[in-house]
């Protein structure tokens, strides 16, 4: 029989808080993370709000030298990680550390670093621009980090797939895990892309919502009158293991990653399939790798950014892969209270699936309050709700037509 590929560990840092304790007890009391901008002057925008990392103190999880030579999305990074192995216990040494993978991704990588390397190029000239801009910007960064700052020598590198590089580099580890080629993975994303440069050009694309004096009602996901994405920030680690490893060690088990499933739209380079054919084929994938049926699903953690086309597909890939039943399924976005984290989103709305399924709740979709006929499902309006669910799934659908769907059971 395989091995079940289990969570035994976790960790973040988002725009409702730095760990995960934290994290969940915000996300079920419905709070927004969304206030103005902070980490730059965005007056020459168009949009001035986002969903900032709050009260981050880099020195606080890594030696502060280091941190200073490490993009924010690294560090980030580094806390998350440190959060989840603490979480399950698992001691690196000599001898399993070449059986530990690093599969940390990011979609954009050091931005902040990058944006202010040109600046300083142009204003200052090419030897005022540091000398450790490389390991700064480049997206797999944070992963070699990772893998230098534990000691851990297994396969390392990043998934680049837009705003399902999280939920891609999850399910690369799981795979991996199932092959026998790794007994257990860090992995997960990060991303920091609130900067001028990061929020002119989402808001170019006509993704953003420039609702900046009533910013405590936005995000919108599948609410009529969404008006577009907020940026958010931050990462979120997962510790995989096979069931036998965790076993041996004694570690406690939180949940089973249970299955995974990839498509392209090759369709748009934005713009999703508008009968989110691709979605729903990543999520029969997603279930048919979990040995789980439609039935068998309580829970959807919708990709949900709040546009008017990713609403409409999504809530379309969900009623042509589960039928009927499809009404009768709780959905909610996450992304109305974290904002869109890019290609961090997937992992963190991963450990909400988790922890939906140990705590018994299931978060709700805030700032829903007008119906709109194109999107009739079941969004968990303002309230969580209690409920007792086995199998969770995750949606991530990213620009260039990436669609990554995550399946998670509860483990017994």
């Amino acid at each position: 029989m395989q091995d079940r590929i289990v969570v035994t560990g976790m960790g973040t840092v988002n725009p409702l808080g730095l760990n995960v304790r934290e994290t969940w007890s915000n996300l079920i009391a419905g709070v927004s993370g969304v206030a103005p901008i902070t980490l730059f002057d965005s007056s020459p925008l168009q949009v001035h709000i986002a969903a900032e990392v709050k009260e981050f103190k880099p020195e606080n999880f890594m030696d502060a030298k280091e941190a200073r030579r490490r993009d924010r999305f690294e560090q980030f990074t580094i806390a998350a990680a440190r959060e989840a192995l603490t979480h399950s216990n698992l001691q690196i040494t000599e001898e399993n550390s070449g059986r530990i993978g690093v599969i940390i991704s990011s979609a954009i990588g050091g931005l902040h670093s990058l944006q202010e390397a040109i600046l300083t190029n142009h204003t200052e000239g090419p030897r005022r621009v540091s000398p450790f801009l490389i390991p700064m910007l480049m997206a797999n960064g944070g992963a070699g980090m990772t893998a230098i700052e534990f000691g851990i020598k297994g396969p390392c590198f990043s998934v680049a797939s837009a705003c399902a590089s999280g939920s891609d580099g999850i399910g690369t580890a799981l795979m991996m895990l199932r092959t026998g080629m790794i007994d257990a993975a860090l992995t997960g994303a990060a991303e920091s892309t609130i900067t001028s440069t990061g929020v002119a050009a989402f808001d170019r694309v006509g993704a953003m919502s420039r609702r900046n004096d009533d910013y405590s009602m936005t995000p919108q996901p599948f609410d009529k009158n969404r008006d577009g994405l907020v940026m958010g920030e931050g990462a979120a680690v997962l510790i995989l293991e096979r069931e036998s490893s965790a076993k041996a060690r004694g570690a406690t088990i939180f949940a089973e990653l249970a299955g995974y499933g990839a498509t392209a739209d090759a369709y748009h380079v934005t713009a999703p399939h508008e009968h989110g054919q691709g979605g729903a084929s990543a999520i029969r994938m997603a279930l048919s790798s979990a040995e789980a049926n439609i039935e068998d699903v309580g829970y959807i953690n919708a990709h949900g950014t709040g546009t008017l086309l990713n609403d409409q597909s999504e809530t379309r890939a969900i009623k042509s892969a589960f039928g009927d039943l499809a009404y009768k399924i709780p959905v909610s976005s996450t992304k109305s209270m974290t904002g869109h984290m890019m290609g961090a989103t997937g992992a963190l709305e991963a450990i909400f699936c988790v922890q939906a399924i140990r705590e018994g709740i299931l978060p709700p979709t805030i700032h829903y309050h007008t119906p709109d006929p194109e999107c009739d499902l079941d969004y968990i309006p303002n309230t969580a709700r209690e409920a007792n669910i086995s199998l969770a799934i995750s949606n991530a659908f990213g620009f260039g037509g990436h669609n990554a769907v995550l399946a998670v059971r509860k483990y017994s």
